[in-house]
């Protein structure tokens, strides 16, 4: 099962994000965009939520957001409305964080991103030396940290500007994993609005006990 269906401290991972937005009055729509094939969605276990769906997903990220925001404009949305883009995958997203990114944004010339600042030590990771064949990775060297951030999502762009960005990638060959590479493409400079540790990515089978963790307890 995909692991957005997933049971998480009670729910299903994907609950927790709609909830989100479901909770915050600002947005006039939230769109659920599924793979067409997707055989695991069950809108019976999010009811009470408000939201709307379209099989539209593509092959990629990056195919999925453009459809989605071709679909988005069936809703009545215009090119100049703000649009989130969330991962399902961050169940731990908070009606506070939205606002906050909508405050910090909705004035702003082309939008921005959660993120954090980057507080591990960060290590290049060496080929295999031909020396010691079958053995573990390697490091190569030690990167810098000063001045990275690790994104998140949601990540806020006019309709408009969001799709031209990803059209204009596509165009140039480049399957972008984020919507504010597709804005960098574009020659623009999105805006960074500090997020949360509890908003993190699950990725690993251990990351679901993590998340059930989080999510036990009030925000």
């Amino acid at each position: 099962m995909p692991k957005q269906y997933q049971t998480v401290a009670g729910r299903p991972m994907l609950a927790y994000t709609l909830a989100a937005f479901d909770a915050c009055s600002e947005f006039s729509q939230t769109l659920v965009v599924l793979a067409p094939d997707d055989h695991h969605f069950d809108a019976r276990r999010f009811a009470g939520l408000r939201f709307a769906v379209e099989r539209c997903g593509g092959a990629s990220r990056q195919a999925s957001v453009y459809n989605g925001l071709v679909a988005l404009t069936n809703f009545g949305a215009r090119d100049d409305d703000w649009v989130l883009v969330h991962d399902a995958a961050r169940p731990g997203i908070t009606p506070a964080l939205i606002r906050k990114l909508v405050a910090e944004l909705r004035d702003d010339a082309v939008g921005g991103i959660l993120a954090l600042p980057v507080a591990d030590t960060l290590k290049r990771v060496a080929p295999n030396m031909p020396d010691a064949p079958g053995s573990h990775t390697r490091i190569a060297r030690t990167e810098s940290r000063d001045g990275l951030w690790q994104a998140q999502t949601p990540q806020m762009f006019r309709l408009g500007m969001l799709r031209e960005a990803i059209e204009r990638a596509r165009h140039d060959g480049h399957d972008l994993t984020d919507e504010a590479s597709a804005i960098e493409w574009l020659g623009h400079s999105p805006k960074l609005v500090q997020g949360s540790l509890r908003n993190f990515k699950v990725t690993y089978p251990e990351d679901f006990a993590l998340a059930g963790a989080i999510l036990s307890v009030k925000p």
